[in-house]
């Protein structure tokens, strides 16, 4: 940040951890950072954990926030605000973006749940600030790289159309164990929702939906072999911007091989159910555990004819391991979700954006050059 903000932070898991570590280490003026969460004691503890984390001067500062009746504290919190980070569940990103309106607040958050998205949007249409949404890894930066990449195809190749899009996002462990060949690296409610929920697409140049999970295949980045399938969430609106333009653009979730064939497996087994995202992420939890040192894989490719019809395809592959911020190490999951919603907020706090702002709508290159975002993914 180039000038002090008040900065609050919903949540006090391991992405709000990241979010204010950055913020406190690596911002030209130092914010207020208020890290808000259900539990207090928890809060407490995330603010000393950044406090420990950086030498630079700061102020962080710890509030209970119950997400469905604001305390006189949070309120009075929220009212000296200049922006809400939204690092609490999904499920909670409606709510979350309704006290930003009121209390005047704008508002960035992670969430790649469609529902809760576009009540999102409905909300803040008319809002006096602004709304940047589904601003982390995926949806959020591979969605900002993938437009930049179709963007500069078709400047480049002088065309305006292109016949495919992809791009798709791992974390992952560095070593899978048969039978699941897989290690949780974030929210396994995440994983479990994304399985199950449907992915948008477009085909034929045409948005459409299909079934999680129903077209995988398998693919090799820097001599790795990798299997990709479809999941929900991670297009954000890309298939709303670029249909007509696209002929086959989709997300994808990167996975070691192996692991798509267990989680078919146990939905098989699981069968139809209301509860299913429960019943999966309860079989999941029972059996994969949770790994702390991790790695993000991102690829992303563009495909098309040139003005001279010569098949072209250009593509962008990372791979991005724990970093150090500050005294602390930050997991590879962390560094990456926490630095495009940082991103996100330093757009907002430093222009004069109002109502929602999706990804297709963000300059690709000030946002991929950014400070936060190019310190943990580097140069595009």
């Amino acid at each position: 940040m180039n000038k002090h903000f008040n900065i609050v932070i919903a949540g006090a898991g391991g992405i709000a951890e990241a979010v204010g570590l950055i913020l406190a280490e690596r911002s030209k003026v130092s914010p207020t950072i208020y890290i808000g969460n259900r539990t207090l004691s928890k809060a407490q503890e995330v603010a000393h954990w950044i406090e420990k984390g950086t030498a630079r001067a700061k102020e962080v500062k710890a509030f209970e926030l119950n997400p469905n009746e604001l305390s006189e504290k949070a309120k009075a919190i929220f009212q000296q605000g200049d922006i809400l980070l939204d690092c609490l569940p999904g499920g909670l990103a409606p709510q979350m973006a309704r006290y930003a309106k009121t209390y005047h607040l704008h508002y960035a958050n992670l969430t790649e749940y469609v529902h809760e998205t576009n009540q999102i949007l409905d909300l803040a249409r008319d809002a006096k600030t602004g709304f940047v949404l589904q601003t982390g890894l995926a949806p959020g930066y591979i969605n900002v790289l993938a437009h930049k990449m179709f963007r500069d195809f078709c400047d480049d190749y002088k065309v305006d159309k292109v016949d495919y899009l992809g791009f798709k996002v791992g974390a992952l462990t560095h070593h899978a164990v048969s039978p699941h060949f897989y290690g949780f690296t974030w929210s396994p409610v995440g994983v479990a929702t994304e399985y199950v929920k449907d992915a948008i697409v477009l085909r034929n140049f045409q948005k459409t939906t299909l079934r999680s999970l129903s077209q995988r295949a398998q693919l090799i980045i820097n001599g790795v072999l990798y299997e990709e399938d479809l999941t929900s969430g991670g297009a954000a609106d890309l298939p709303d911007a670029l249909a007509s333009r696209v002929r086959t653009l989709d997300y994808k979730t990167l996975r070691h091989p192996g692991h798509y064939q267990w989680v078919s497996n146990q939905l098989k087994s699981i069968g139809y159910k209301e509860d299913i995202i429960q019943e999966l992420q309860r079989v999941m939890e029972e059996e994969i555990p949770h790994v702390e040192d991790d790695q993000v894989v991102l690829y992303a490719a563009v495909e098309g004819k040139d003005a001279a019809g010569v098949l072209r395809r250009r593509e962008v592959a990372k791979q991005i391991f724990p970093q150090l911020v500050g005294k602390h190490i930050l997991r590879a999951i962390q560094a990456t979700t926490a630095a495009p919603l940082i991103q996100a907020a330093q757009l907002l706090l430093e222009s004069h954006l109002k109502g929602v702002i999706l990804q297709s709508q963000i300059s690709p290159d000030e946002f991929l050059n950014g400070d936060f975002v190019k310190s943990v993914y580097g140069k595009v």
